[in-house]
């Protein structure tokens, strides 16, 4: 099997079983603080002007009505135009919407190329001139390739100018952030020149994705066309073990945190999470706390202790 076929299989399954990782460890994270912001979006005839079920007199004792359409609404507006972003820093969002709805696209693009591989080698057609089915999807994956790849090279470009020339960004910016920014732009930049010079149809790329679905040698193709899928390969494993791969994050975020308005009731699981963290040992000391000692022992010390006048 050709090192480059290597490389890509090996590139999916680290990228695979590292965003595995991430998300499990988020699952597995202790009970949070609740951040009690309003409005909750799925708060049902109350997110228009920020109440909560909890306004409502023996609140404990009626049912609880949630808007999961609006919820999801909210979800939407925040992924896909990065509302928070708009609102709050405005010469940012000009170069992170792109950057964002361009990976989004590029996205799309592989699942297409995928789609079409698998078409291929079930022996059929896809191609400007197979027809139906065939023909859409080639059509579909050339303008989602070029329009993905231009707009997510363009956001990487300018939020890479942004840090390098933002006197009030540059405190914050930490070397890695350049480098991750400057390696989207390396291979997108090498990728749009690679394909509109020498593969415009993606029809070369395309081969090979076919060769990965069967298992099967790959079609001779220009070097440049192969140092894209090397770089590209090495970028799919190496998100995930980065901030990039924040996404993840987000929706632990606003679902386990920001949105998380579960009660915590008597006997549930919210309280028996709380009490397992009780008993967990404090790694530190201080002049109030020594170290070895369970949670639960700290806050009985400190009930116990008399308030000094």
């Amino acid at each position: 099997m050709p090192v480059v076929q290597v490389m890509t299989y090996a590139a999916l399954l680290a990228g695979l079983a590292a965003m595995l990782a991430k998300v499990l460890r988020y699952v597995g994270a202790p009970e949070h603080f609740r951040w009690e912001l309003y409005p909750v979006p799925h708060e049902k005839g109350r997110a228009e002007y920020g109440g909560s079920y909890l306004e409502e007199l023996d609140w404990w004792s009626q049912p609880r009505h949630a808007a999961f359409l609006r919820e999801l609404r909210e979800m939407a507006v925040e992924i896909f135009l990065l509302k928070g972003v708009f609102r709050h820093n405005r010469k940012v969002w000009r170069f992170s919407w792109p950057f964002h709805m361009g990976l989004y696209i590029s996205i799309g693009w592989l699942g297409l190329l995928l789609i079409g591989a698998i078409v291929e080698a079930s022996g059929g057609s896809v191609s400007g001139r197979a027809g139906g089915f065939g023909s859409i999807i080639h059509l579909v994956t050339i303008i989602t390739g070029y329009v993905g790849m231009s707009m997510a090279g363009i956001g990487a470009f300018g939020l890479l100018i942004w840090r390098l020339t933002d006197r009030d960004q540059r405190p914050y910016n930490a070397p890695i952030d350049y480098f991750n920014l400057a390696f989207f732009v390396l291979v997108i930049a090498l990728a749009l020149a690679g394909h509109l010079t020498l593969d415009p149809s993606f029809t070369a790329l395309k081969a090979y994705v076919t060769s990965l679905v069967k298992f099967s040698s790959p079609p001779a193709m220009p070097a440049v066309l192969a140092a894209e899928i090397v770089l590209g390969s090495l970028l799919l494993a190496y998100i995930p073990l980065t901030r990039m791969s924040h996404f993840v994050a987000k929706y632990f975020l606003y679902h386990a945190v920001r949105w998380n308005d579960i009660p915590s009731e008597r006997g549930g699981k919210i309280e028996r999470r709380i009490a397992a963290m009780l008993l967990q040992r404090v790694g530190w000391k201080a002049s109030h706390i020594q170290t070895g000692q369970t949670w639960t022992d700290v806050v009985k010390e400190m009930k116990n202790e008399k308030p000094q006048a």
